[in-house]
């Protein structure tokens, strides 16, 4: 018999920010009140809304009790000339500023302001979700990086206030090395955790699973 916490349909949203709208794939515990929290997957580098490794996570998360956002930090036209020229993926303050304007969309949310935020960031989005975390101090209550480069947000990360924790690949050793820096550049609470077996995807057998639960762990010991 499950036990899994009974959740409202799959919503599909659109986020306000600045002058484009971005869109987002919403699911939400019901009744609402009842989530622990709110997970916001900021992916990076190629990544989208769709990706079947975010899902696999969220699917996860939701049945421990946590709402989760996966959203596009680009638009379709924005995706489809980085799919070809890589422009926008490393465009750190661009991937940032809409982290910021998704915080402040959930902020103003009449249901969803309720719920306490962890930021799930994954490649170049991990520099963006700390950015964020150090933009929104009082809305940002934990942030997760999964392969991420949270060295591409190195001037924030002294001031970043939230609980993060660093989960790379041990075969992933340019990644693991930055991510040791980043740790070292931090002041606020910060663990580094390396998945055996791993490479930067996390496509060897049972890694994936170890980093989410990993993951897992960290959003329900923060977002309470």
């Amino acid at each position: 018999m499950s036990n899994h916490q009974p959740f409202e349909a799959e919503q599909t949203v659109l986020i306000e920010a600045g002058d484009v709208q971005l869109e987002g794939i919403l699911n939400v515990p019901s009744p609402t009140e009842q989530a622990k929290g709110l997970v916001v997957f900021v992916h990076g580098s190629g990544s989208s809304r769709f990706s079947p490794r975010n899902h696999y996570v969220a699917d996860l998360l939701n049945q421990a009790g946590l709402a989760t956002l996966l959203f596009d930090l680009l638009t379709q036209e924005e995706n489809r000339i980085d799919t070809m020229t890589r422009e926008f993926r490393f465009d750190i303050d661009l991937l940032s500023r809409r982290t910021i304007a998704t915080v402040d969309w959930l902020s103003e949310h009449p249901t969803l302001s309720q719920l306490s935020i962890g930021l799930f960031g994954a490649s170049t989005g991990a520099a963006a979700a700390l950015n964020t975390a150090k933009a929104r101090p009082n809305e940002v209550e934990c942030v997760v990086s999964r392969g991420g480069r949270p060295d591409l947000a190195m001037p924030s990360l002294p001031d970043v206030l939230a609980p993060t924790l660093l989960i790379v690949g041990s075969l992933d050793w340019e990644v693991l090395e930055l991510n040791k820096q980043a740790q070292e550049a931090m002041r606020a609470h910060c663990e580094l955790v390396t998945i055996e077996g791993a490479t930067h995807l996390f496509e060897e057998p049972g890694t994936l699973p170890a980093a989410a639960e990993t993951a897992k762990n960290w959003f329900i010991k923060h977002l309470q």
